[in-house]
């Protein structure tokens, strides 16, 4: 009876999945991880066969404790399951992989004639010759739907030609979401939800168009500077498709023993949830909305994986077919949450541990230094401006405007200093930094607004010193004319 009721226990264990208590190690690399990026929130998971052990800590943006049914954005993750519910279709029939686009979807159209040759599988292994040097993702206000993304390439060229190079690039899973819709007669959330979240069990996951859309139980997520973080509303910017899904822990963990093929095995053939999972022709490394990685550099075995990066949200998922070992983190701030389910997988794998440091740690500090040696120094000019103008008057060359150049310099740089980063000078871009990058905004606004303040103090102040300078000459001649005998 004993042995019946052990083997029965470890059947409920296999076919329900079994909460393992939480495991030192993985504690220790939660705390670290919180430690180095200062994330507000973390919700991670290792999943070990038939285990699942999680790891809850901090806060939401309501200031709750976050739990494993917290509401997360997964950003990019929810690329694997666009291109999961496209293999649904190719399973049914419906839509082949290597079909072209415009067979599936007739009003998709480019100002490249190369748009033609683009197949449903470049779209999904980022090889379609979409690139953001062409078509530009940050636009303001961000479109609607996916129907309206596809009409906006319509005056779009391609950056190479289909197959032969990998850019990733969001708007290549718009346009799978589409074919999605146009195919099913669903919209893409309604589908996603009655084709994959439903039967996996995933009834705490949905999607929505825009990236910043309210959904029910999602509080915002964090801005995090030099360990100060700040509840913000999410950038806007179009999310069908490429990151506009919201899950919770305890339904990634499913969506993660799905795609390792141990929940829902009748949902999608074995042959074509390898697929997902295959690198795809020079991709890179891509394959359908997943990614191979290895667990640490030139290391194996090999993880399949994807992250997923917002202004206010990251996480990541990987798993290692080999090991049946699974990691997963939800975080509601910024940083590099690869670093930490990679770590999760090493430890329970034994691999070697990769250190986690923030890099943008010592930049934010460099540009906070930068913004207030910058505040001074153009705040002093501007108290100076008077003494500077009184010497400019007085001087034989005043060379007025080579003095003004470091201004106008320093005004410029505000203006163009995110185009680096970009690649190209946009107002669109400069919006994304201030998102992105908080600290980099504020340095570029303190060179524009004070540069600004200092020059044209300058230039006043220059103005009155020579109405001041001429009014005493006028004096004198009118005191010259009255006692001249024309005066009489």
């Amino acid at each position: 009876m004993t042995s019946l009721l052990v083997l029965g226990g470890v059947l409920a264990a296999v076919l329900l999945g079994w909460t393992a208590p939480a495991h030192a190690a993985g504690e220790r690399l939660v705390d670290e991880y919180r430690s180095v990026f200062g994330t507000p929130g973390v919700a991670a998971a290792v999943i070990d066969r038939s285990s699942v052990e999680t790891i809850v800590r901090g806060r939401d943006g309501d200031g709750n404790a976050v739990t494993a049914r917290t509401r997360f954005r997964i950003a990019s993750m929810s690329k694997s399951m666009t291109a999961t519910a496209i293999m649904l279709l190719v399973d049914r029939g419906r839509v082949s992989l290597d079909d072209p686009v415009v067979k599936v979807l007739p009003d998709f159209r480019m100002a490249d004639p190369r748009f033609t040759g683009i197949t449903v599988r470049q779209v999904l292994s980022h090889t379609s010759g979409l690139s953001i040097s062409t078509n530009n993702e940050y636009v303001f206000p961000p479109p609607r739907g996916a129907r309206e993304v596809v009409a906006g390439l319509a005056d779009k060229t391609l950056a190479t030609a289909p197959g032969t190079h990998a850019e990733y690039h969001n708007t290549n899973y718009s346009i799978a979401a589409r074919i999605v819709e146009v195919v099913s007669g669903k919209s893409f959330d309604a589908f996603l939800r009655a084709e994959l979240f439903t039967p996996l069990g995933m009834t705490e996951t949905s999607s929505t168009l825009g990236c910043s859309d309210h959904a029910e139980g999602l509080t915002p997520g964090y801005e995090v500077v030099l360990g100060v973080a700040v509840a913000v509303p999410e950038m806007p910017g179009f999310c069908v498709g490429n990151g506009g899904v919201i899950s919770t822990l305890d339904d990634m963990v499913r969506w993660l023993r799905f795609n390792q093929g141990t929940l829902g095995t009748g949902l999608l053939s074995a042959a074509s949830l390898a697929e997902l999972h295959t690198a795809q022709p020079n991709a890179g490394g891509y394959a359908l909305g997943w990614q191979v990685r290895p667990v640490t550099a030139d290391a194996s075995p090999l993880l399949i994986g994807h992250g997923g990066t917002l202004a206010t949200w990251t996480g990541d998922m990987v798993f290692s077919p080999r090991r049946g070992v699974a990691a997963l983190v939800l975080t509601n701030g910024g940083g590099d949450p690869s670093l930490l389910s990679g770590n999760l997988v090493a430890e329970r794998i034994g691999a070697p541990e990769t250190p986690m440091s923030n890099p943008l740690t010592m930049v934010n500090a460099i540009l906070l230094g930068l913004t207030v040696g910058m505040a001074a120094l153009l705040v002093t000019v501007a108290v100076r401006a008077r003494r500077w103008a009184s010497r400019r008057r007085a001087a034989r060359r005043p060379r007025l405007v080579l003095r003004l150049v470091p201004l106008a310099l320093v005004m410029v740089l505000g203006v163009v200093l995110p185009t680096p980063i970009w690649g190209a000078f946009s107002l669109h871009y400069w919006i994304v930094t201030a998102w992105l990058m908080p600290s980099l905004a504020i340095f570029c606004l303190t060179c524009c607004v004070l540069g600004a303040v200092a020059l044209g103090r300058r230039l006043r102040c220059f103005h009155r010193a020579g109405q001041a300078s001429s009014a005493p000459v006028r004096s004198s001649s009118a005191a010259l004319d009255s006692t001249s005998p024309r005066a009489w």
